[in-house]
Formats: C-alpha cells, structure tokens, sequence
C-alpha cells in the first residue's frame, strides 16, 4: 500500500512539474479554433485528476496504517500492556483532533516500540521513529500549505510558485512513505519476536 502510494504521489509531482513547464514555455500563437490553449488545459486536466486520486490514497493509506497500528496493539497489549499509554480512540482522534496531532501519534507508537523491545533494554523513542514522524509532519504542513497556495493563486507567476511548493510537497509525501515502511517492516518483526519469546521468559 505504501509503495503504490509512493508511486501516486510522483505520478502526482510529475503532473505538477508538467503543469510548470506548461507555464513557462513560450505562448502559442493564436489559433481561430483556440487550440493554443489546449496544453495548460491538458495540463490542468491531469493535475486535477491525479490530485483527486492522490487525496483518496491519502484517506486510504491513513485508514490501512490505523488498522496495522491497531493490529499491534493487539500484540503489544500481550507483552507489556501496562505500557500502552493512550486509547485505541486515539488512532481516530490522534489524526483530527488540533495539537493533539502533533504528538498523539508518536506517543502510540513509541509504547508500541518500548513493548517489543526486551523488557530489559525497554526504551520509548528511536531514532527511526523520529525521523519517519518529523518526515510525516513536514509533509503534511508544507502540501497544506501549498495546496492553500495554489487554490488562492490568480496570475501565472503565483500559480507557478504555488506548483513549486506542491511539487517540494510531494518529495516529503514520498519521503515519508518510505520511512513509514521501514518504521512498519522493523515494528511488524521486532513485536512478532517479543511475541515468541514472552511465554519462555
């Protein structure tokens, strides 16, 4: 899921520099039938239609993630259930609610890594976490804000400017991904070893 997220997202940068370009290059002459206009149209076309996909990737990728996270849960629950600090609520409220998301999320899954980790070695944080959770926070203020900026933009020179933000977005988004599946790939195996190794301990 993440992988062909990754892929929608360049797909989706890759529309918005071709949108650039678009921009830039020299004006057509005038054509009776208009035609001069079609390639910023054909631009515009597949910007728009790649970002509407993009968005329920977006949704879904998030709704996919909560469900691994809540399956975690589960396990870490067996190995160290004092441990887990917030609610399952939180893997809703932690994506919504202001402030809270700030750091909701991190706080779930830094219990979540402490749990599978020896109880002897027990720690919150790693590195790993940091970083995916500074990528995902990155990405999410910087396509906000450029989103804002292009919805807002009235002359060529602020379309332009806005579809340089979307397209600095779309690096973090892809940035992010890939953290993201390292933080899943390293979570999955080190909870599913705590798993085997509770009951002898």
């Amino acid at each position: 899921m993440l992988a062909a997220y990754a892929m929608l997202t360049s797909a989706a940068g890759v529309a918005a520099w071709h949108k650039y370009q678009v921009l830039h290059a020299p004006p057509l002459p005038a054509q009776s039938d208009g035609s001069e206009a079609l390639p910023l149209l054909n631009a515009d076309m597949w910007f728009g239609n790649l970002r509407g996909w993009w968005n329920g990737a977006t949704l879904l990728t998030v709704l996919v993630f909560s469900v691994w996270l809540s399956r975690m849960r589960d396990l870490a629950e067996l190995v160290w259930p004092e441990g887990q600090r917030r609610s399952r609520a939180w893997l809703f409220f932690g994506w919504v609610v202001p402030v809270a998301d700030v750091f909701v999320l991190k706080m779930f899954v830094n219990d979540l890594w402490a749990a599978a980790r020896p109880a002897a070695r027990r720690k919150r944080g790693h590195p790993l976490l940091t970083f995916w959770w500074l990528s995902v926070l990155a990405a999410g203020a910087v396509g906000a804000d450029a989103l804002s900026e292009l919805k807002h933009a009235h002359t060529p020179g602020q379309t332009s400017q806005a579809l340089q933000q979307v397209m600095e977005s779309d690096l973090l988004y892809v940035c992010a991904a890939a953290l993201s599946a390292a933080v899943v790939w390293q979570l999955s195996s080190l909870l599913k070893h705590a798993m085997q190794v509770t009951p002898a301990s």
